[in-house]
Formats: structure tokens, C-alpha cells, sequence
């Protein structure tokens, strides 16, 4: 079979990566290079977690997605996760640290609770008086997205595939399996599949009822230096609690260390909208970060990443059949994680045509 890919984020990549394993002709498109910072899955590093809060499915499927790297770091020579735990801080109660607890809880998923004084002992970085409790779980660290994209790429060209960086595809012929670039050039395969993040909309404006396009930005911080060991030593933070819907990835692997919050979006109908910095952005999305976190002026901002993502009402994954086109919206702001087990999946569907399983899969409506 012969394939073309549009979007070389993690979902378009690892589709590439599981066709060619199976022996198929593959073709990847990139309207930037590879990795594209621009891109939803461009960025330093992402978080991979069990916790899933009242989204038991997915939880459930991060066995499937840990399998899924493990094969991958197989064929690339080297790991690309660093498997350092994850926390949890609640600060009122029902708030979505609680829910991700709780979750863990219903799903009988091993995790460490923390009464205050002794959480600030351990991670000294924690305001005292600031939060309820504290809970930590081995079952997630950070996936570091740029080596992970070097590496597939590296991997794909050495096994044949079709590498098309600088190439935009500005047109799609689904029932052709034909793909127009902005150079004029045209390809056709047996099968189209569009995994082209917050630009899908570009391409088929019709899934618009479904998919919504919002821009963000993530700060990049130096941490004071008398915590800066605690930091290098510390798990991802899931959830800083409160209505802060924050997270953090500390110092890792020499990828800085991160600040985002879903407080801090915008909904957007174009993909390249505003993605500069604006001034003071990243002190803005630091700042949400007080409490929990202690002294939180003295973290230094660094560098300020905007992102464009796309979002289902319902934050679960999106499949659409046209034609020979398969569209794939594994994003949702928390598809990274599911990236190596997406792209099986997507070639899977692609070659026994179960392309209902498929979706069904996507929705975490099977294990």
C-alpha cells in the first residue's frame, strides 16, 4: 500500500514509523521542518501520566502507550522518556487534583499520599499552608518531543520512507487520495492520512463543528539556585491544584524547566494566529503558579513557547473516513502521551480497514 502523510507531529510520524515496520511505501509531508516547533507536539517535552481523573479509558490505555514506546525506543536505539514520577498538589476540595486522585483510586492504580508538612519536606519548593495533601505516582514522567522527532525521522529515512520537509499541502483530494502542495506539485496514494494538528481546518473547514483551534503558550523558567537540586530530582507535577488547571515540568535530561496552564488560551479559528510572545506573557503564566509553589517571583523567565491545538468538546480523540482520506486529531491537549500507540493503531485500521475500531479506540471506548 502506498500512503502519504500530511503533518509530521508525533501522530503523523509514528503512523509513518508503523506503516513502514509492516512494509508499506510511505510518504511524510511537513509544511515546516522536522521536528517543527510550531507544531502541538514541537515542543522541548510533554507529560505522560496514568491519571485520568473521571476518563477512566484512557487512563486504562496508557498501558497500551508505555508498550508502544517501549517498541519504539527499541527501534531508535535509545529511550526518550525520562520515567521520574508524577504529582499531584490539592488545594480545595473537588478540584481537579482531587478528581486525577480519585481517579487513580477507582482505577486501583498504586500511588503515595503526602500530608503537607511532609510533602514540603520532600519537595521543599512547595509553599507550607498552601495546599491539602500531596500524592505521588511512578506511572509518568516527561516524553522529550524534539529528540523523539529527530529520532523517527533519522529512523525513517534510513528504512525508505519519503521525507518532504518545506512542503505545505494546501489541497486534498479524498476520493482521488490526491495531495495538491503550494508548489503546484501533485501526489496521489492508495491512502491519505491528515494528522496536521490545529491546521487540519485548513484542509477540511467542514470538521469545524467538531474540532476547535485554540492558541497558548507554555514559560520556560530558571528556578532559584538553592532549589534548583530539588527541581532536577523532581517528578512532573500533573496539577498544582485550586482552579489553576497548572502543570510543571521540572529540569530534565537538559531540557528547561516548564510552566502551563489551561487558564492561560484562547480560542482562534486560524492556526498561525499571534504566535509571537506578547510581552509580559510568560510572567502572566508563571505567576498563576502562587500558590502552591513558594518565592514564585524568583523563577526567571527564559523563554516563552506559544502552541496551537485543537480541542473536541469532549477532549477525546477525533477519526473522520473521506474517501482514501483518513483525517486523525489525537491532540485535544493531551494526545502526546498516546503518540507511538496512535500511530500503531492508525496503521493497523488502514490495513484491516476497522476503521470503526478504530474510533472507538480513539474514544477510549475499548482497552
Amino acid at each position: 500500500m502506498n500512503v502519504i502523510i500530511v503533518g509530521a507531529g508525533i501522530a503523523g510520524l509514528s503512523t509513518a514509523w508503523a506503516l513502514v515496520k509492516a512494509g508499506h511505501s510511505v510518504s511524510v509531508i511537513e509544511q515546516g521542518r522536522i521536528p517543527n516547533p510550531l507544531a502541538a507536539s514541537g515542543d522541548h517535552h510533554r507529560i505522560i501520566r496514568r491519571a485520568y481523573g473521571r476518563a477512566g479509558g484512557y487512563a486504562r490505555l496508557i498501558t497500551e502507550a508505555y508498550q508502544a514506546w517501549d517498541e519504539m525506543w527499541g527501534d531508535l536505539g535509545e529511550s526518550h522518556l525520562d520515567p521520574r514520577g508524577f504529582l499531584g498538589v490539592s488545594r480545595e476540595e473537588g478540584d481537579e487534583a482531587e478528581i486525577y486522585r480519585e481517579g487513580l483510586e477507582a482505577g486501583s492504580f498504586p500511588f503515595d499520599l503526602f500530608q503537607p508538612d511532609e510533602a514540603v519536606a520532600r519537595w521543599p519548593f512547595l509553599e507550607p499552608g498552601t495546599f491539602r495533601y500531596a500524592y505521588f505516582s511512578t506511572e509518568g514522567g516527561a516524553l522529550h518531543c524534539r529528540r523523539i522527532a529527530a529520532g523517527l525521522l533519522e529512523w525513517l529515512r534510513a528504512h525508505g520512507a519519503n521525507i518532504y520537509e518545506n512542503s505545505k499541502a494546501v489541497g486534498i483530494d479524498p476520493d482521488a487520495g490526491r495531495v495538491t502542495l503550494a508548489d503546484g506539485a501533485v501526489m496521489q496514494a492508495d491512502r491519505v492520512v491528515v494528522a496536521a494538528g490545529a491546521w487540519v481546518l485548513k484542509l477540511f473547514p467542514e470538521l469545524g463543528s467538531e474540532l476547535k483551534t485554540w492558541r497558548t503558550a507554555l514559560a520556560y523558567v530558571e528556578p532559584p539556585a538553592d532549589l534548583r537540586a530539588a527541581w532536577e530530582t523532581a517528578p512532573v507535577i500533573l496539577d498544582v491544584g485550586g482552579k489553576t488547571d497548572g502543570y510543571m515540568i521540572p529540569l530534565t535530561r537538559g531540557a528547561g524547566m516548564k510552566f502551563g496552564s489551561g487558564l492561560h488560551k484562547v480560542p482562534t479559528s486560524d492556526a498561525d494566529w499571534n504566535r509571537d510572545p506578547v510581552e509580559g506573557e510568560g510572567e502572566a503564566i508563571r505567576n498563576l503558579f502562587s500558590p502552591p509553589i513558594a518565592r514564585i517571583e524568583e523563577y526567571r523567565i527564559t523563554e516563552v513557547v506559544t502552541c496551537a491545538y485543537t480541542f473536541t468538546d469532549d477532549e477525546k480523540f477525533l477519526a473522520h473516513e473521506a474517501g482514501r482520506c483518513l483525517i486523525v486529531s489525537a491532540c485535544s491537549g493531551h494526545g502526546y502521551k498516546f503518540g507511538a500507540a496512535v500511530g500503531r493503531r492508525v496503521a493497523a485500521a488502514l490495513a484491516d480497514g476497522d476503521i470503526v475500531g478504530l474510533k472507538r479506540w480513539l474514544r477510549a471506548e475499548v482497552a
